[in-house]
């Protein structure tokens, strides 16, 4: 490790283990701060969890958490569930709003060794940008997800006006950036089609909260919450929008209970755009293996959702390319369930390759529903299946062990050098 950094890091949709989304950012600052580098977080004061509410009338305030000096702003919405429910242009709006804002207020902060801005959404990277050259610092970037290229696949964004302008945007960021953080070889592929050097791009995935997520938690509260009874029981944990296409678990549900499979049920825990419309279709099919669960501003809570079932579900629309690395999956495996994941590529070769679930067709719930009878009709293959998700998880994908490949980053674009491989073996 070099010298201590100050680093400006900006992320939207930061949250704690209170909050109702993924927290990378949360825990890599937290490892970055306890190796000695002072993290400035700029994000989203509204629809946060408490700590980082603004008092009214500020447009910023600074509060300390977790040693995180925490910059929350008044734009914006902090919570992706609620966000979906938005239409296209207002959500963008908001969006270039909380860009906006941001780089105003990064102005105010103490100068930085280094500028780091974590995309979604895509037009945080031009706060990024006006933040390195007014401190004329490295300005590095992290790709959660393809903008637009995602929008596109999943039929979100249709006007070519506003495919040209974001990829516009998104050819300025890329080229802009000193250095680019991807989640998944998918998006540094994506990444490297819009003429960015490999050398440019380090990947880094999501990782596993391993003291969160645990074997060790105790599943009864879960079972009795969800009311479970003695049914084996598949969870989905996360955001219900369009991108999430979770009518696909509905017909799975479907599928099991005509088979007369009383014994198995789905849970779709979480919130979003899309979710009166699986209630409603539920309803119609009269459905009794499917239980809906509401977000819960608690991350220990949770995790206890996820010991009280028996398997792990990541679901994708169908579309035409896979380059997601979603929290839900990390934190499936680190709570050592086996998991079934419906999207083609990186993700099913880990899940497969390593023993850990199953990949399923995104076209056919009837695989779905095979997959849970097969898991439910062998009790040893399933434990053997979450005990090498968990051993992945520790080996592959811990928090700590990816924060420092990020602090290498900084400190080899700060030595004017491509940082080099460290690896996560994918």
């Amino acid at each position: 490790m070099g010298s201590p950094l100050r680093i400006l890091y900006m992320h939207q949709h930061f949250t704690t283990h209170h909050g109702f989304t993924g927290n990378r950012s949360y825990e890599f600052a937290k490892v970055l701060t306890s190796r000695g580098h002072e993290v400035y977080m700029i994000c989203s004061g509204i629809d946060n969890e408490p700590r980082l509410t603004l008092p009214r009338g500020r447009l910023w305030s600074e509060v300390e958490i977790d040693g995180i000096h925490c910059i929350p702003i008044a734009a914006a919405i902090a919570n992706p569930l609620k966000i979906t429910a938005q239409g296209g242009y207002r959500r963008m709006l908001s969006f270039l709003h909380f860009s906006r804002l941001a780089g105003q207020v990064g102005q105010k902060l103490p100068k930085p060794d280094i500028v780091f801005a974590s995309h979604t959404p895509l037009p945080i990277g031009l706060a990024g940008i006006s933040l390195g050259r007014y401190f004329s610092v490295p300005f590095v970037f992290e790709v959660r997800d393809l903008w637009p290229d995602a929008l596109i696949n999943l039929g979100a964004l249709k006007n070519p006006l506003a495919i040209w302008w974001m990829r516009r945007m998104e050819r300025k960021i890329y080229r802009a950036a000193q250095h680019i953080v991807a989640l998944s070889p998918g998006m540094k592929a994506g990444i490297m089609r819009s003429g960015i050097a490999d050398e440019k791009i380090t990947v880094i995935p999501n990782a596993a909260d391993l003291d969160l997520f645990s074997p060790a938690v105790d599943r009864q509260w879960g079972r009795d919450r969800l009311q479970l009874g003695q049914r084996f029981a598949a969870i989905y944990f996360g955001g219900m929008g369009m991108a999430n296409g979770l009518e696909y678990v509905v017909e799975a549900a479907r599928v099991l209970q005509d088979r007369g499979r009383k014994d198995i049920v789905c849970v779709l825990h979480g919130g979003g755009g899309q979710r009166s419309m699986l209630e409603q279709r539920a309803a119609e099919y009269g459905l009794q293996n499917l239980v809906f669960s509401d977000p819960i501003p608690d991350k220990s809570a949770v995790a206890k959702l996820v010991a009280a079932c028996n398997v792990c579900m990541t679901i994708y629309r169908a579309s035409k390319e896979h380059t997601w690395s979603p929290n839900k999956m990390f934190d499936g495996l680190a709570a050592g369930k086996p998991v079934i994941v419906n999207v083609p590529g990186w993700l099913r070769e880990v899940i497969e390759g390593n023993g850990c679930g199953y990949g399923v067709d995104p076209e056919r719930p009837i695989d779905l529903a095979d997959a849970l009878e097969r898991l439910a009709d062998d009790p040893d293959g399933c434990q053997q299946m979450g005990a090498n998700s968990r051993r992945l998880a520790e080996s592959e994908f811990a928090r700590h062990k990816l924060a420092m490949r990020l602090e290498r980053v900084f400190e080899d674009v700060l030595a004017c050098r491509s940082p080099q491989p460290h690896g996560t073996s994918l």
